[in-house]
């Protein structure tokens, strides 16, 4: 199987919040749509410092972490972020990788979108077999 990639939209969710509360216009919010490496060997959703650059998500906490490389690194952490794949949605911390470094979508974003990766395809998708997305069954006595 090759490399997969997944097209996600990321969101300052700081910024969604501030339209909630009246304090900001929707069309000021910090959003960035990307192309990203769907890793599920890698647990969290990395972007880089270009893409923190732009959506300034808040610090949260320094992680120490291995690359795929081998190397340990010591990354911020930021968010949350509001990620959007094809109509799903979910919010969750981001891993910052240095300088431009490839976005990667992790295993706990894609759990939480519920996301599979298709090695027939060669791409992501929707996890079918969930129970979360069949319809509701209804038995009238």
């Amino acid at each position: 199987m090759g490399l997969v990639y997944a097209e996600i939209s990321l969101t300052s969710e700081e910024d969604l919040s501030m339209v909630r509360k009246h304090l900001m216009d929707q069309d000021e919010v910090r959003k960035m749509n990307i192309s990203c490496l769907v890793d599920s060997g890698a647990y969290p959703l990395c972007i880089n410092e270009n893409i923190q650059e732009y959506l300034q998500l808040p610090f949260m906490y320094k992680k120490e972490s291995q690359t795929a490389d081998g190397r340990w690194v010591e990354s911020d952490v930021v968010g949350p972020v509001h990620v959007e794949f094809e109509g799903l949605i979910c919010s969750c911390p981001a891993l910052v990788l240095p300088g431009g470094s490839e976005p990667l979508l992790g295993a706990i974003p894609m759990e939480m979108l519920d996301l599979i990766i298709s090695p027939f395809e060669q791409k992501v998708v929707l996890n079918l077999a969930s129970k979360r997305h069949q319809p509701l069954q209804y038995r009238w006595q």
